[in-house]
């Protein structure tokens, strides 16, 4: 069987890059390309004031606010400022309706082709100047954190709440409260937020008072709110996820997506029952947590640990949807009391932070199906960072350590790749001479490679072992926060976004031009065109890829053609003989 061995090197990079797209999709919330599409539309959320809690033990609670009108509460909104965040509270419902971290800024729109070579430009809202919001509402956009009672016509998150006098920002002190009551069907909600310095973690303790005539069993549930739409700057070739993700003790990590809760109501309203959203994910658990999960950034509630909670999601409304926990209190007799430690995250996704937080809380950080590859690659490129003190130059020197380690594999392929250029003219001479009669033609060609002493798929082995580290690599540089805003040198200030001149694409299409000309070149000459075309289709990827990842495979490409060039340079006199 004629082989050639650089179309297999083709194939291997091709369909290495086909499961990276796939992969990329699917972590995205987007339909795989072997599946169908069953996205939907998008349309404008409504506010959550009008929402509908969860149902519990199968009865329905029926609409928070009922026994009080939220539209009689005229509500404020408490600012607190630390060192790390700044939070808007909202009195009615004590919801968390805004929040801004201090240390990142926004990454804005990069717009569609990037920006290459300046064209679009002065079409780019300007980014990095606004600091980045998670929690929000306006219009458009929906994204809240509500807790509450049910049970009875308890406090909610449409209720009234009155605030205690308090200090709002952290200044010189470690910590600051702020302390919320409301008072409703004979029942006391007093909820206190307590914000820390340096820490991204808001504690919320909800204690219930019973300050009626007879006995109560509350409930206390909390929910994150979000709509369905996409971040602003998203498009098809700068996407991220956002959706709900949970972990239990039992099931482990589960990443959700708006489109299969939207799916699941459509089937469940369809045939009258609930079973489809039940399906989505486990409905009870005694740990874990729930979170809405964006990219770099994510809001986790964390209720108390080793206590049984029920687990939903649900679409509130057109494109609004929620997922939360509700937790059963003790019955409280007159006078009695109860309270729940719960703990509230909203920050970026690094993952010393998340892992004291709650068990598997650094599992939002999704390396997607290489993460056994890419949190040690990570952790390489940490130390090397700690040291260099710049994310480009650490991708640099973490690429030579990789051309190090993988020298001995690259060598024998390079030698496989030489020894076939030196033989290719006798290789031609038997496709010449046996044209008429492929078998006789494969059969001449093999014992070309024995009497040579060639593996004709020498050369693949080292890319198919570097083809898992390449996409490991893609997503620590697409999953990082790290390096998100982190410069190199000139024009390229994010090494989490494409290159906005394009230079480093150009760069790699040019390497892997040469990289072509250093091989052997194929007998067919429409194959040896399709050959040098290929590296312009990939650099046209790389256009919409982070620059840090193009950054890596340029430097790799430059250091495989000098090790090449090398190789081959000493079986030269052999092919001059």
């Amino acid at each position: 069987m004629d082989i050639n061995k650089r179309t297999i090197l083709w194939i291997v990079f091709s369909v290495s890059l086909v499961i990276l797209w796939n992969e990329w999709m699917i972590s995205n919330g987007k339909p795989s390309m072997f599946s169908s599409n069953t996205e939907q539309t998008a349309k404008a959320p409504v506010s959550p004031a009008a929402t509908v809690l969860p149902a519990t033990g199968g009865v329905t609670t029926g609409a928070p606010g009922d026994s009080a009108d939220p539209a009689a509460f005229k509500s404020e909104r408490i600012t607190i400022t630390t060192d790390v965040i700044k939070v808007d509270i909202d009195t009615l419902g004590a919801q968390v309706k805004r929040l801004e971290l201090l240390k990142f800024k926004g990454a804005g729109n990069p717009g569609w082709f990037g920006g290459c070579f300046g064209l679009f430009k002065a079409c780019q809202p300007d980014a990095g100047k606004e600091n980045e919001v998670l929690f929000d509402e306006g219009a458009n956009h929906t994204y809240v954190a509500q807790s509450g009672l049910i049970g009875g016509p308890f406090p909610t998150h449409n209720t009234g709440f009155t605030v205690l006098p308090g200090v709002r920002t952290l200044g010189d002190g470690k910590q600051i409260q702020l302390v919320m009551e409301a008072v409703q069907g004979g029942v006391k909600l007093t909820k206190t937020f307590t914000f820390t310095r340096g820490d991204y973690v808001i504690d919320v303790r909800d204690s219930v008072s019973n300050v009626g005539t007879t006995p109560v069993s509350p409930q206390l549930y909390m929910q994150l709110v979000h709509d369905g739409n996409k971040p602003v700057g998203d498009s098809f070739f700068n996407s991220s996820y956002t959706g709900p993700t949970l972990y239990t003790p039992q099931d482990k990590y589960q990443k959700l997506t708006f489109e299969k809760i939207e799916k699941a109501t459509l089937e469940d309203e369809k045939k009258g029952t609930d079973a489809a959203m039940k399906g989505l994910h486990p409905q009870k658990a005694d740990g874990g947590w729930f979170a809405i999960s964006q990219h770099f950034f994510v809001s986790a509630f964390i209720p108390p640990a080793n206590i049984a909670r029920d687990i939903f999601t649900k679409k509130l409304s057109t494109n609004l949807y929620a997922i939360g926990n509700v937790v059963s209190l003790p019955t409280l007799a007159p006078g009695a009391s109860a309270a729940l430690d719960s703990k509230l995250y909203s920050g970026p996704q690094i993952a010393h932070l998340l892992e004291p937080v709650s068990p598997g809380l650094e599992l939002v950080k999704d390396y997607g199906w290489l993460t056994i590859i890419a949190k040690p690659i990570f952790w390489v490129m940490e130390h090397i960072h700690s040291v260099l003190g710049n994310w480009g130059w650490t991708i640099i020197a973490f690429t030579i350590l990789i051309k190090l380690a993988f020298f001995p594999l690259s060598a024998a392929g390079y030698r496989s790749m030489a020894k076939m250029k030196l033989v290719t003219p006798k290789m031609q001479a038997i496709r010449e001479r046996y044209k008429g009669d492929p078998q006789k033609m494969n059969q001449a060609t093999m014992e070309l490679y024995k009497t040579e002493k060639i593996n004709p798929l020498g050369g693949c082995l080292p890319i198919l072992i570097q083809m898992p580290v390449f996409i490991a690599l893609y997503w620590v540089l697409n999953a990082s926060v790290e390096i998100r805003g982190a410069p190199w040198i000139g024009w390229i200030t994010d090494l989490a976004q494409h290159d906005p001149w394009c230079i480093l694409p150009v760069l790699y299409a040019i390497s892997m031009f040469i990289t072509t000309k250093l091989n052997p070149a194929p007998a067919d000459p429409m194959q040896a065109k399709m050959m040098l075309f290929m590296p312009l289709a990939f650099s046209v990827m790389f256009f919409f890829f982070p620059s840090g990842l193009v950054l890596y495979w340029v430097v790799n490409n430059v250091l495989s053609i000098g090790q090449q060039w090398v190789i081959t340079k000493k079986y030269a006199p052999a092919a001059a003989k």
